[in-house]
């Protein structure tokens, strides 16, 4: 079973629909028990980092999320969830992530050309830079929708770029750890293989 962590910022509806259309049981849970015994976890996110961040902590959901990574269920952070695993961020300010993968997360318009437009969004090629089993079921070059105005510093726990007048962090992974910056819940053929994949990594 899947925990869907249910933090009030979350794409929660799409993401349960999507793994329904892989026949895969979803929980959509506020509770740390649920999250601590289900065999994976997926942490999804939109909006505000700092704010996202207070309601993770609040409802004492960051320990749960920490703790089953640490106990080596496979954790995805999807979209925010992806950047809430990280260090830091400068989203309006300094705030503290998860720590589950070392960097920072940063605007987007300090990494890319002026002229090119903030947020992100639409249709990005993936460009593989390391091995993961998240890319089991795909190719490079297939085709996720992005939305996103900030994004993780390059690191090497990169393992996939997407270009956007600079080579912009996808995906990442550490050992147990995944995240990705795009939606795979709303891209289509290529985000439902890629969350297969996900729920077929070992525990």
């Amino acid at each position: 079973m899947i925990a869907l962590v249910d933090y009030g910022v979350g794409n929660l509806f799409s993401l349960r629909s999507s793994f329904a259309a892989l026949g895969v049981e979803t929980v959509v849970t506020a509770d740390p028990a649920v999250i601590r015994g289900a065999e994976r976890v997926v942490l999804p996110g939109v909006g505000a980092f700092g704010d996202a961040a207070r309601k993770l902590s609040a409802a004492g959901l960051d320990r749960a999320v920490v703790g089953a990574a640490k106990a080596g269920k496979p954790l995805l952070g999807i979209c925010l969830g992806m950047q809430l695993l990280f260090d830091v961020s400068y989203e309006y300010g300094t705030f503290g992530g998860l720590s589950l993968i070392r960097g920072a997360v940063r605007p987007i318009r300090e990494k890319i050309p002026a002229a090119l437009k903030i947020p992100h969004i639409g249709w990005n090629a993936l460009r593989f830079t390391k091995p993961s089993p998240l890319f089991r079921y795909i190719k490079e070059g297939d085709h996720v929708y992005f939305v996103h105005s900030y994004a993780a510093d390059l690191t090497e726990a990169t393992v996939a770029t997407a270009e956007y007048g600079a080579p912009l962090v996808a995906a990442v992974q550490q050992d147990n750890v995944f995240g990705c910056q795009f939606h795979p819940e709303k891209s289509g053929p290529v985000g439902l293989s890629i969350l297969r994949a996900f729920c077929e990594v070992s525990v």
